[in-house]
């Protein structure tokens, strides 16, 4: 009787160990570009994924404290108007910044691609600022801060095709965040959105 269940428990072992093999195969070729359809407000939405991250060093405050910033593209379909947005998920590892404290300084941003420039103004603050009913992005952390901005293809694509990508803010706060690391899955990520592009 042992024997048998010993015998079972093993080979259930073994199936759970190959289709968790055979899911993380499968996930590893997923696309870098998505798309959804809004269930409320109709509206098709393409995005890049995974989304770019910026950071500031904020260890002057406390010890490994810092600012971050997720950034990825968005595509706006409705009805055949395409409209491009870029999304920032702004959050900090300091917990006694309320959401309303970390959106100051963001009514407006810089992008630096390769030193160029790229002045983007908010479009807003919930996803209703680019048509759609719920979010398109999970936030990195429960804390973080949506924004939206209007972007035009050529600044997204200046954006991807860039060596050196850098965030600023503008306005009282002139805080820069660097990119967090290479970059290189959201870089493709942005390509291979751009390529899908209907312009």
């Amino acid at each position: 009787m042992n024997f048998q269940i010993t015998h079972w428990v093993r080979l259930l072992g073994a199936c759970t160990l190959l289709a968790t093999l055979a899911i993380g195969g499968c996930s590893s070729s997923t696309s870098l570009e998505r798309s959804k359809l809004d269930p409320v407000t109709s509206v098709t939405i393409r995005y890049s994924d995974p989304p770019m991250v910026f950071y500031r060093d904020m260890s002057g405050r406390a010890a490994f404290a810092r600012d971050f910033v997720h950034t990825a593209a968005l595509e706006v379909n409705r009805s055949g108007s395409y409209r491009y947005y870029v999304w920032l998920g702004i959050w900090t590892t300091m917990n006694d910044r309320m959401s309303d404290q970390a959106r100051e300084g963001f009514e407006s941003v810089v992008i630096f691609a390769d030193g160029e420039p790229l002045p983007l103004e908010i479009a807003g603050w919930t996803p209703a600022a680019i048509g759609a009913s719920e979010p398109v992005f999970l936030k990195p952390v429960a804390t973080a801060t949506d924004a939206y901005y209007v972007v035009t293809e050529d600044q997204l694509r200046l954006i991807a095709e860039a060596q050196d990508v850098r965030l600023q803010l503008t306005g009282p706060r002139d805080d820069t965040y660097e990119p967090w690391d290479n970059q290189r899955a959201a870089r493709n990520g942005l390509r291979q959105f751009l390529k899908a592009s209907v312009f």
